[in-house]
């Protein structure tokens, strides 16, 4: 199999080089390069089989990269990345060597990929769906301050931080202030959920809570706890069951 190797430290790429020397039966070195926007510019011009890559490269990172190709060889990440990005990787790339890579590690690697091979042939990437969905889910998103709220004819820019909660009302989904107002919004559960800050958290499938405006949680049946908020109403908000690990985490129980 035809691989590039893409990395900014030199070291790593000649400790690379030096290592997979021992499996010039599986793989040929065609190219190497030293940030991202070399990878992406020398993958697209000889497109290999497989990709050994870091993350954190000038220019470009790894992901910017991967996100801007035209196709997507089988990638393995040679990084220092924590274990919640490892995990992650383990789910949707081929494989991860964490840095520095040693010989035995990377002999796993070697036969995992070999096999994968021997089973796919010509055949599509498996992986390359689920590492767009890795890419997207990492991205980073775009902060919020504010939401909008329309309030007669005029629109009303309300702070997260006066946000006490978000409430679906069967095709409508309401904010509710810590003063007691309650505004109609434009957003789905499912929107705010993915645009709102690690400060709020869905807690049923209709209800998504400023986690600074919870006073008291009390355990309730069948899984579920009973959160009083701190907004003028003391508004109780029930959790859903199948949130129960959510609400645990969120408020270490």
């Amino acid at each position: 199999m035809t691989t590039i190797l893409i990395d900014d430290e030199p070291l790593a790429i000649s400790r690379l080089k030096r290592l997979l020397a021992n499996h010039a039966d599986t793989f040929t070195i065609i190219g190497e390069a030293h940030n991202g926007a070399e990878g992406l510019t020398l993958v697209e011009a000889k497109r290999p089989d497989v990709i050994f890559l870091d993350i954190e490269m000038p220019l470009l990172n790894g992901f910017e990269m991967l996100g801007r190709l035209s196709y997507m060889p089988m990638v393995i990440f040679a990084t220092a990345y924590d274990q919640y990005a490892i995990r992650a990787f383990e789910e949707n790339s081929v494989d991860y060597l964490l840095k520095p890579i040693e010989a035995e590690r990377l002999n796993r690697t070697v036969q995992k990929i070999s096999a994968l091979a021997g089973q796919q042939q010509a055949a599509a990437n498996p992986y390359a769906d689920n590492l767009m969905q890795l890419l997207e889910r990492m991205k980073p998103k775009k902060e919020l301050f504010s939401i909008s709220v329309k309030s007669g004819d005029k629109i009303l820019l309300i702070p997260l931080a006066e946000i006490a909660f978000f409430e679906a009302e069967e095709k409508y989904v309401f904010l509710a202030t810590i003063d007691g107002q309650k505004y109609l919004t434009s957003y789905t559960i499912t929107n705010l959920d993915e645009k709102l800050p690690d400060t709020f958290a869905r807690v049923s499938r209709s209800t998504i809570v400023n986690i600074h405006r919870i006073r008291e949680c009390q355990k309730h049946f069948d899984g579920k706890y009973i959160l009083t908020l701190t907004d003028k109403k003391a508004t109780r908000l029930t959790t859903g069951s199948t949130y129960a690990e959510t609400v645990r985490r969120l408020l270490e129980l």
